[in-house]
């Protein structure tokens, strides 16, 4: 073997070398039995979390119980409900599961969600401690039951109160997310009850107008106010897209502008790129039946003006009209709550609820903004982000 490449091989040889001593190294800096530990405890708690916030129930307790018997390190877990009454149980092996470790289980959980305190029995071998589920309030959600081998000490108490805490959390995290899903349809369906006693009644009427005078209008003014009411009180998600929106904008307009005629102008602008945003389901309907029923009917007719723009990471929408306007005085009078009492209760009512869905969706950097004044027309500017985390629409069409 000549010199050089008998050199080139050592030098080949104490790089590999060296390169295996760092990857030893970097593998003992990064994957110690700690940080294994770390690691496996987040993960098991978060698989835990992700059944736990669909409530408590038999199907959501069945997945969490491994987990949570993986955190408290014990032989055995059990979840009861509110009521003491056992919803899923997991072991280290079936033979746990003795009638008198059952009825043990039974007892300490009815005591423990009744009396709100943690019980513990011990028949000599086997402990069985139960853990009430409390909430911040002080509300036992339900109970963590666990069987463990000898009598358990103060470093396994701690850590089955801490896994009930963190247990706990989760299932108020459910009932919050369920809470602001009904509000959430709560509102939707206020706005659904603002539409109907007006909106309905005015169309139907212009559409009876032209039933003998113009049969065909008449016959697409209905399949347009079909699918407008389609879509508005469709079982739907909270969340549409902004194209939706606008599309069912549209079908408002047309009959709007059948009954008032030229004397209703509509000037629609928007960036391609915005109609796959996500907006509040209904968010825009109140805005521009705002501008149509309280900014022109009064005076006979007018403009309005929709305009959707790429703003960088957000999405702005203007509706404007040039009808009577409010006083400016009056918004700023109730600067507590969003959007103040307007000059029409209903204005003030629909433009609120739309605020507040804007907000909770997105942030208060969300809401929306008022520009008015007395005889200068009205300005509602809405800012949604283009993209946010846990936001997606939900159906599409007016099905």
């Amino acid at each position: 073997m000549s010199g050089p490449v008998a050199l080139a091989l050592a030098a080949a040889a104490a790089l590999a070398a060296i390169a295996a001593v760092f990857i030893v190294r970097t593998r003992r800096v990064v994957a110690t039995p700690t940080e294994r530990a770390v690691h496996t405890a987040l993960h098991t708690a978060s698989l835990a979390a992700r059944a736990l916030r669909r409530g408590l129930d038999t199907e959501s307790a069945q997945t969490a119980a491994p987990f949570l018997r993986g955190l408290t390190g014990t032989d055995g877990v059990a979840l009861f409900d509110g009521d003491g009454v056992l919803l899923a149980r997991d072991a280290t092996h079936d033979a746990i599961w003795q009638p008198d470790i059952d009825d043990a289980c039974a007892t300490t959980a009815r005591e423990s969600v009744t009396a709100a305190r943690r019980v513990l029995t011990n028949n000599g071998t086997t402990a069985v401690v139960a853990q009430p589920l409390l909430a911040e309030s002080g509300d036992v959600l339900g109970a963590l039951v666990v069987v463990a081998a000898g009598n358990p000490g103060p470093g396994m108490l701690g850590a089955i109160g801490e896994v009930a805490r963190y247990a706990a959390s989760q299932l108020e995290l459910a009932e919050l997310d369920a809470s602001r899903a009904r509000l959430d349809r709560a509102e939707v369906l206020a706005l659904r009850a603002q539409i109907s006693p007006h909106f309905i009644y005015n169309a139907l009427n212009t559409i009876a107008s032209f039933v003998r005078t113009d049969p065909d209008r008449a016959r697409e003014l209905i399949l347009e106010f079909a699918d407008f009411t389609r879509y508005s009180f469709r079982a739907a998600g909270q969340y549409t897209t902004l194209a939706e929106e606008l599309r069912n904008i549209d079908r408002y307009l047309t009959l709007e502008r059948a009954r008032f005629g030229a004397t209703l102008t509509v000037r629609l602008q928007v960036a391609p790129e915005v109609l796959n945003v996500v907006v509040p389901f209904l968010a825009l309907q109140p805005l521009v039946e705002n501008a149509v029923r309280h900014g022109l009917a009064g005076q006979g007719g007018g403009s309005v003006e929709i305009i959707a723009r790429d703003a960088g990471t957000d999405c702005v929408i203007t509706v404007e009209d040039d009808g009577a306007g409010m006083d400016p005085d009056t918004l700023r009078a109730g600067h507590g709550d969003a959007l103040a009492e307007q000059t029409h209760q209903s204005a003030h009512v629909g433009l609120t609820n739309v605020d507040h869905r804007l907000r909770a969706a997105f942030g208060n950097d969300y809401g929306l903004v008022v520009e008015t004044a007395l005889g200068a027309g009205t300005k509602v500017i809405m800012r949604v982000p283009k993209f946010r985390s846990g936001v997606r629409a939900s159906g599409s069409g007016v099905a």
